[in-house]
Parts: C-alpha cells; sequence; structure tokens
C-alpha cells in the first residue's frame, strides 16, 4: 500500500496541522488513462514544522508553497508523498498534477459500458485512497471544507457531496493533451466540513431519477442501459422511511443538504456512505428476478449507508481504532429501522440471527481473531479488519449493550452524542461517556469484557430432572477456549418451547444476567420439562449455544418445521450449524435436519442461507466418499421442493438457484438442461438472463456445455453482467487446460476488479477440486509478489480467493506451514494466508468425525 501511513504519523500531523480548505480542479476530458488534478489547500501549522501531502501515482508538475516552487523531484511515487518543510503560520499549497485512473475499484475507477462504449466514472475512497485523485492529508481526523470543479464531457452527470451552484456549456477546444471535445464545467460549492473518505466523485451519462421527501432533495443514479431496470419507487420507499426513523431517533435533521443514491459498475464493496452522495454495488440493480431476501438485502444497505451521515460522517472517528463502532452502530441502527419502519418488521432481527451473526461466530473463532476495538497501528492493519468482527460483532454487542442499558437510555445517549460532538472527531469512550450519563451504568467493565477481547463464548444447559419430569435443578454453562479465556458478563433469555396442537409455542421464559462458568436459574427449578431449551431467546447476546440431547432430538425428529415464530427457529438452525462446524453434529445429521426441515422454512433468508451452509458441510466437513451421496440428497429434495412449490414464488426461484448448486448427478443434471433449453420448465419459473447464466455455470461445471455454449450465451447477453458471468463460466471449465488459462488470466494483472472476482469464483469450483492440486505450490509462489505490486483490494482478492482452500489435504497444511516458517511476508497477508489454512484444518477435523 503506497504510503501505509501509521497511527503515530497520523497523530503527528494533526499535532502540526489544522486543515481549513480544500479547492480542487478536475479535467476528466484528457484521455482514457490520465485526468488533471489540481488542488489547493489552505491550512495552518506549527511555524518551521515539516510533514508530507498525499498523492499517489500521480505525475507531478508543479508544487508550489506560499507562493514558492518547489522541486518536483522530491514526489517520492513509491510512497505516494511530497516532503512539506519550513511550514508558516498560515499555508496555501497548490498541487499540479496528472492522476491516474483505476480498474481495481480504489480510487477514481473508470469503466466502459460494453453495450453502448459509455464511459462511467466513480470514487471510491475509504479507508485512504481520496489521494489517488487529489492531493490531501489523507486521515480521518484532519476535516476541511472541499471547493470541487470539474470538467467533464457534455451529457455526462457529474455528481458530488454538494448539489452544482452551476453548470456551464463549454466550446470544444484543445485541451492540455491535445483532446478537443465539447465539455461542460461544473462547480460545486464547499461542503460542510468533512473527512477526505467521505469526500467523491461520480460522472458520465448516468440515468437519474429524482424526488423529495422532508425538503431534502433526492437523487437515484445508474448506468443507462440499466435504466429500465431501475425500482426506484422500492428504494424511495425505503429512503424515505430511514429518513423518518432517523430524524426521530436522532434528534438531529439529516445534514447535508441532498442525498444522492449511485449504482455504479465494479464497485468493490456492498456501498459507501460518502456524505451525500452514496455509491452502492451495481448489483443492487436487478436486471431479473430475485427473491425477496435480497430485496431486504439492499433495503439493510440502504439503512446502513444512510446511519452513517449521523454516525461516521457529522461526526467522526478519530483514528481506524474505532471503525467497528462506525460500522457496527450502522448496522446496528440499520436493523432496528428496518425491524420498526419497514415492512419487514422484526423479521429483520430474524435475518440478523441468520446473516450477521453467523458471519462473526465466524470470523471470531479463526487464529486472526481481534478484539472488536482493535490496534491499528497502520492502513494494512486497517484494511483486513473490514471483517465481520467489524461489522457484525460489533453490532451484536451493541445489541448486547441496549439490553443492558434500555433502548430509550442509549437512544438518548446517541442524541446528546451527536449534539456534543457534531462536525468533529470522537472517540469510543466519548460514545460510553454520553451512555454512562443517560442510562446511570458504569460501562467501563463492559467495555473491558466486550470490547478489548477475543473469541466467543459458548452457552450450554445442564440440567437434572426428577422422577416426575421437572427440572430439579437448572444451570447455564458458560465456555471458553484456553487460548481466550474471557468468560463474559451475558444478558439472555431462556425460552422452553413444546408441542401443541402440531406447533412448537414457547411455554416459559425467563431473563437473567450469567456470569462465569456456572449460572444457577432457579425461576426453571419445578418447571416441566419441555420437548426444547433454547438458551439465548430472543437473541439478546453474542454467544454460540448448545441444545441439550432431547432438545436436538425434537428438531431434527421434526421440530425445526414446527415453531410458530421465525425467530427461535433461526437460532436453532444457528445452533445446529455451530455445533456441526465444531464437529459436535455430524455432517450426516445436519443434512438429514435440513432435507427434512427446509421446506417449511418461511424466511427466504433463512431458506437460502440453510441450503448454502448444508451444501458447503457436504463439500467440506463430509467423507469425500460420501460426497455424492449428499449432494443427490440435497438435490432430491430440491427438485422435491420445485415442484411442490407455488408456480412463480420466491420459494421456486431460491430452490432452482440452490439446485444448479449441488446438482452433478446425470439426472439432476439433465433437470438442469431441461430448464434451460425450455423443454422441461417448472410451472411459473421465469427463466430470465441470470438464472440463464446460474444454470449456464451449473452445465458448464458438470462438463455438458463448453466455451462455445459460453460465448452463445454471451451473444445473448453482451453486458457487463453477462462478461462477469461468462468469466466465470470460463474458469469453472472442468479441464486442465481451463483451470490453466483462468490462472493465467488471474495472476496476469491485466483483469479489472469485477472480471477478476468473477474468474477466481469460477476457479475455485468445489465440485472439482483434483483440478486445483497443481496450482497449491503456485499459488505460495506467486502470492507475496503479487500482494507487493498490487494494489491492496487486488492482492487480497488473490491471497483470499485463490488460497488452495478446497484442497482439504494435510499436504495444504503443511505447505502452508512451510511457506510462512520460510518467508517473511506482511502480517496482513500472513492473516489472510492463516485464515484459509484454518478452514482446511476445520475441515479435516469434521471429516475425521464424520
Amino acid at each position: 500500500m503506497a504510503g501505509n501511513l501509521t497511527r503515530d504519523e497520523a497523530r503527528e500531523r494533526a499535532r502540526l496541522l489544522k486543515v481549513e480548505s480544500y479547492d480542487v480542479a478536475l479535467d476528466l476530458t484528457e484521455g482514457e488513462d490520465r485526468f488533471e488534478s489540481v488542488t489547493t489547500i489552505r491550512f495552518a501549522a506549527r511555524p518551521g514544522a515539516s510533514t508530507f501531502v498525499d498523492l499517489h501515482g500521480a505525475r507531478v508538475r508543479q508544487v508550489t508553497l506560499n507562493g514558492t516552487d518547489l522541486d518536483v523531484s522530491a514526489y517520492d511515487a513509491d510512497k505516494g508523498r511530497f516532503p512539506l518543510t519550513g511550514l508558516a503560520e498560515d499555508n496555501e499549497l497548490r498541487v499540479d498534477a496528472d492522476c491516474a485512473y483505476t480498474h481495481t475499484g480504489e480510487g477514481l475507477h473508470r469503466f466502459v459500458d460494453p453495450v453502448d462504449r459509455n464511459v462511467y466514472l466513480h470514487s471510491q475512497f475509504e479507508t485512504a485512497d481520496a489521494h489517488r485523485m487529489y492531493a490531501c492529508f489523507d486521515q480521518p481526523d484532519l476535516k476541511a471544507t472541499f471547493k470541487l470543479t470539474v470538467l467533464a464531457p457534455a451529457g455526462w452527470e457529474v455528481v458530488s457531496n454538494a448539489a452544482p451552484d452551476t453548470v456551464a456549456d463549454l466550446a470544444p477546444e484543445g485541451g492540455r493533451h491535445g483532446s478537443v471535445q465539447a465539455a461542460r464545467k461544473w462547480e460545486f460549492p464547499a461542503t460542510a466540513v468533512m473527512s477526505t473518505y467521505i469526500t467523491a466523485l461520480v460522472a458520465g451519462p448516468y440515468h437519474k431519477v429524482t424526488a423529495e421527501h422532508d425538503g431534502i432533495p433526492l437523487g437515484l443514479y445508474c448506468r443507462a442501459s440499466l435504466a429500465e431496470h431501475l425500482d426506484a419507487d422500492n428504494i424511495l420507499e425505503v429512503t424515505r422511511q430511514g429518513f423518518d426513523f432517523f430524524h426521530r431517533v436522532f434528534g438531529v435533521r439529516y445534514p447535508f443538504g441532498k442525498y444522492d443514491q449511485l449504482f455504479v459498475p465494479e464497485f468493490n464493496a456492498g456501498a459507501m456512505e460518502n456524505a451525500g452522495c452514496v455509491t452502492f454495488l451495481e448489483d443492487y440493480v436487478f436486471r431479473s428476478r430475485v427473491t425477496d431476501a435480497l430485496v431486504e438485502r439492499r433495503a439493510e444497505t440502504i439503512l446502513h449507508e444512510m446511519a452513517h451521515m449521523w454516525f461516521g460522517d457529522l461526526v467522526t472517528m478519530r483514528w481506524w481504532d474505532d471503525l467497528w463502532l462506525n460500522e457496527s452502530f450502522a448496522t446496528y441502527m440499520s436493523v432496528l429501522c428496518q425491524a420498526e419502519a419497514t415492512r419487514w418488521g422484526q423479521g429483520a432481527w430474524t435475518t440478523f440471527a441468520n446473516v450477521e451473526k453467523s458471519w462473526a461466530y465466524r470470523q471470531d473463532q479463526l487464529p486472526s481473531t481481534h478484539p472488536i476495538a482493535a490496534d491499528i497501528v497502520d492502513m494494512q492493519a486497517v484494511e483486513v479488519n473490514f471483517d465481520g468482527i467489524t461489522y457484525a460483532k460489533g453490532a451484536s454487542v451493541l445489541k448486547q449493550l441496549v439490553a443492558y442499558v434500555g433502548l430509550e437510555n442509549f437512544l438518548a445517549g446517541v442524541r446528546d452524542y451527536f449534539k456534543d460532538h457534531a462536525w468533529g472527531n470522537t472517540e469510543l469512550k466519548d460514545l460510553l461517556a454520553a451512555l454512562e450519563r443517560t442510562s446511570g451504568r458504569d460501562l467501563s467493565s463492559w467495555s473491558k469484557e466486550w470490547l478489548e477481547t477475543s473469541w466467543v463464548n459458548t452457552l450450554r444447559p445442564s440440567f437434572t430432572v426428577g422422577e416426575d419430569g421437572r427440572f430439579a435443578s437448572f444451570e447455564v454453562l458458560q465456555e471458553a477456549p484456553a487460548d481466550y479465556p474471557t468468560l463474559r458478563s451475558h444478558r439472555v433469555a431462556i425460552g422452553l418451547y413444546s408441542a401443541s396442537d402440531g406447533v412448537l409455542k414457547r411455554v416459559k421464559r425467563v431473563e437473567l444476567d450469567v456470569v462465569g462458568a456456572r449460572t444457577a436459574v432457579a425461576e426453571l427449578v419445578g418447571e416441566e420439562q419441555p420437548d426444547l431449551v433454547l438458551i439465548n431467546d430472543d437473541d439478546l447476546t453474542y454467544a454460540k449455544i448448545r441444545l441439550d440431547e432431547r432438545s436436538l432430538r425434537t428438531l431434527v425428529e421434526g421440530g425445526i418445521t414446527r415453531f410458530a415464530e421465525s425467530l427461535p427457529r433461526a437460532l436453532c438452525w444457528s445452533a445446529a450449524w455451530d455445533m456441526t462446524r465444531d464437529g459436535e453434529m455430524s455432517t450426516r445429521d445436519y443434512v438429514q435436519l435440513v432435507v427434512s426441515g427446509v421446506g417449511t422454512v418461511t424466511d427466504l433468508t433463512v431458506l437460502q442461507t440453510v441450503l448454502r451452509q448444508a451444501r458447503m458441510a457436504v463439500q467440506q466437513y463430509a467423507d469425500p466418499a460420501w460426497r455424492p451421496e449428499g449432494l443427490a440428497l440435497l438435490a432430491r429434495t430440491l427438485r422435491e421442493l420445485i415442484g411442490s412449490s407455488a408456480a412463480g414464488s420466491d420459494y421456486q426461484l431460491a430452490f432452482v438457484q440452490s439446485l444448479a448448486a449441488v446438482a452433478v448427478s446425470g439426472d439432476d443434471l439433465d433437470f438442469v438442461q431441461g430448464i434451460l433449453d425450455g423443454s422441461a420448465v417448472p410451472e411459473g419459473l421465469s427463466v430470465d438472463t441470470d438464472l440463464r447464466w446460474t444454470l449456464v455455470h451449473a452445465l458448464v461445471s458438470g462438463g455438458r456445455l463448453g466455451a462455445a455454449d459460453i460465448d452463445a450465451e454471451l451473444e445473448r447477453d453482451a453486458t457487463a453482467t453477462g462478461e462477469r458471468s461468462a468469466a466465470s463460466c470460463r474458469a469453472a471449465i472442468p479441464t486442465a487446460e481451463g483451470k490453466e488459462a483462468a490462472w493465467a488470466a488471474i495472476v496476469g494483472g491485466k483483469l479489472a476488479n469485477a472480471q477478476f472476482r468473477a474468474t477466481i469464483n469460477g476457479f475455485q469450483d468445489p465440485h472439482h477440486p483434483e483440478l486445483l492440486v497443481p496450482f497449491r505450490e503456485r499459488y505460495f509462489a506467486e502470492v507475496k509478489r503479487l500482494y507487493g505490486e498490487w494494489s491492496f483490494d487486488s492482492a487480497q482478492g488473490f491471497a483470499v480467493g485463490c488460497y488452495p482452500a478446497l484442497l482439504i489435504e494435510q499436504a495444504t497444511v503443511d505447505a502452508t506451514r512451510a511457506y510462512l516458517a520460510g518467508t517473511e511476508v506482511p502480517q496482513a497477508l500472513e492473516r489472510m494466508i492463516l485464515e484459509g489454512e484454518d478452514g482446511v484444518r476445520r475441515a479435516l477435523r469434521n471429516r475425521a468425525s464424520f
């Protein structure tokens, strides 16, 4: 990473400087590779101080400090820094440079639409990539105002943090690099003070939809070739619900004027909270039918980014140590908003329990686990911490905190926090102080327990039953591994569930604090033993839960299908999966539980998650000799469910998508082929563009289709999504030659980020791990070189995506150990490799106990 700013460097620079304003002028008419960037920065400094300004990958023409030209040869291109010495009390720095467009999703990303050859640009600056577009002091606690002027081709929309003051047509004329074209000049007013990482620029011939809510101008943008698919009404409905909810609970009006949401091509993440100019993954423009689970996920993302307008943009972390709080708060508040202000209602917490918390539990048990409040010493450290601990564990712990202090006290503290720190930078202690004032609780011990320690506790019921069938004793046991021995204080509910009229209903609930290794539950003594005991009912705490023998038998024998409510069912699915991952439940039993119960799951997110986990269990945790039988069992169940589900329903679509991922036998591939060629389409199923690609991918992996068929499908869908789907399919061709071609494309370094990810996805086909054996050694031969030469997102994509995770053999563990013992690698890279190895080790343990 160019520069790799350290926390100590950032603190020193913040001690020396106070940045007042940026005036940035960009010329986007000058060519396909580079653009002109002229930046004027006004800032105060300690007289005589020395520091540096950040600028990455630039050709610097002129640098002027307080009227004096500096020697441009002082620019360190490798570090992305220009030194500044002899600073005055008040300073004006002007940097004139050409900066580079990227194809990696970092900085100012350039994309050409294959449909109409239109050019689209979007910025992505978190964590520290603003200096790929303009010279700046690129750290979150040096806030300033930003005034932007952009020269762009005529016919383009240009969107930034503020609405433009003026847009003027200019006559064609020769530019600095000789181009001649009609252009427009867009002038934007100075923004409110903000951090560099949430400044933004999006430009191109975007399709635009405008609206207004509560005095806030709203804009939606997508590529022109996707305009027909933009379901603006749904997006705007969620947006309006979000603003009404956050205005009510935060007590502060939205602070950034207009609010634009832009769906941009080849985006690296789900979305980014640029102030007033939120960018989203373009896949959220649904060009084909999707299940409501994906619509729900998009709504959560919309609300997550909106929550950031207050927590993150209005009040910003001082340094990336508090990245977790930024992201966890937005996640918690987005789900709270979904539950209380949208059509998904309390089912949003079911999704949270099954998706976010599952992610958190998995991440927290890796060798790279870290405290929620991580020690972020430099930018490389923060890049790998955009993980399940930062987002999902943090949000789960905030949910636990809300249960501890009370929701109203929590929101009152948040309102005080916004009022006291608006437009500033804060640390965790500032939020905790506000919550202590409103709740009257001392949160110091809570912070130490939950934020400064690692790993996840396990909670088990332990009880005795008398001859009368009633509990004679009842305790909750809390466990922690020797390496992470912290036993925490948990606020939990315990639910007792028994069958009545064919429905598994809660007959008793107690809520209490679980502290230490054993906690007696006196309230349950004398209660009749139910069919199922559910520790952490209502999902109040962050902990893995275990089911006693009778409760597990209840589930396996059909109880999983009989819950009256979705949340306890989701918690039981989660418990069964955790037990399977930890080797306490056999893969066979878990798969049997899925095939017997999945047909009655009504929550689509839970449904798709459970089916994905069952497939993973068969492919990775089961004895390889049983894999064909396990996949056939899943496929047979899915074919039956496709036949019995309502024509045209979301469930039918979800079952077809899941079948495509497990179809390996001749009969199952025949079934898939019949859907694709139209000879046997289930009634009501729409075989649209994206579903066709799903089916094609399955048939390519199954050896039924090849390169010519992929080319023919791409001709039907000559779009950016089609190109990515075709790349994934080509990489999945089950031949040595196909894998060799995919590997060459991956390591060649010429693929744009989206094509790169798609190719890796196809290359790592779980149905043909034997074809990946030659690439285990080649991975270790390449990974350090690529990590040093590529941008971070690309390097991480290779290091994680191409690790030989599907080669579940001791040889993979041995190769990893030998590589790390004999090669000095950056700590962030070592973390990625160790995470991959941990997955192989876990799978080997589970296979041994299959």
